[in-house]
């Protein structure tokens, strides 16, 4: 059910940031990090991370949104693709490895969360780009939207703090809006692709967030 879905975030984060804490004493921030990074990417099949990618490689795309949507199915992953995947995980782990082992569970919690509802989001603010696919069966009202919305935000204050959450929800709601717009402008609507990419981006942002407040 949509309206469970940044709970179940929440939890995928809650496992990875695990990962982060438990290793810290013997491994080290960096190394734990990244151990982090990969318990994140496993936990979902790296199904978000492949359409950050191939979000990546439709920007570069000279052509109308049929030629952008063939080389974002196109299961071959390209020059842009590659370097949106790096710059995504050193993001994520420069910013895991910058916090403290808890602060770096919080964060991933709150960030899976958040990473979630915006997909849904997106899916109430625009049609599918195509007639089939995840994005054409991924519906969602906007009952379903208001519920994830509310225990987003909630999870967020209760994990997070009211300041650094109240932050890190504006993010994710920046970063979301941005991806759906883009996915309106270049693609006709919402794919499997453009939700991922929101997930994605969403978790990393909110992750960098919290890594200023834990700095500052």
């Amino acid at each position: 059910m949509p309206a469970w879905f940044p709970v179940v975030g929440a939890l995928v984060g809650g496992l990875a940031g695990a990962a982060r804490l438990g290793f810290d004493s013997l491994l080290g921030p960096l190394a734990s990090a990244v151990l982090a990074a990969a318990v994140l990417v496993a936990a979902t099949g790296a199904l978000h991370q492949d359409g950050l990618a191939d979000c990546a490689d439709g920007l570069g795309v000279r052509g109308d949104r049929v030629r952008r949507l063939a080389v974002m199915r196109d299961p071959h992953v390209g020059v842009l693709g590659v370097l949106a995947l790096v710059l995504w995980l050193l993001a994520l782990v420069a910013a895991l490895s910058g916090l403290g082992p808890g602060e770096a569970l919080r964060a991933l919690a709150v960030a899976c969360a958040l990473g979630r509802w915006s997909a849904l989001l997106q899916a109430v603010l625009t049609p599918p780009g195509r007639s089939d696919g995840l994005g054409a069966t991924f519906a969602v009202g906007r009952l379903p939207l208001a519920m994830a919305s509310v225990s987003a935000a909630a999870l967020a204050f209760a994990i997070a703090g009211p300041t650094q959450a109240a932050s890190a929800v504006v993010a994710a709601a920046v970063t979301g809006l941005a991806v759906t717009a883009w996915a309106r402008k270049s693609v006709g609507g919402r794919t499997g692709d453009t939700l991922g990419a929101s997930v994605a981006l969403v978790e990393v942002v909110v992750c960098l967030v919290l890594l200023g407040f834990a700095r500052s």
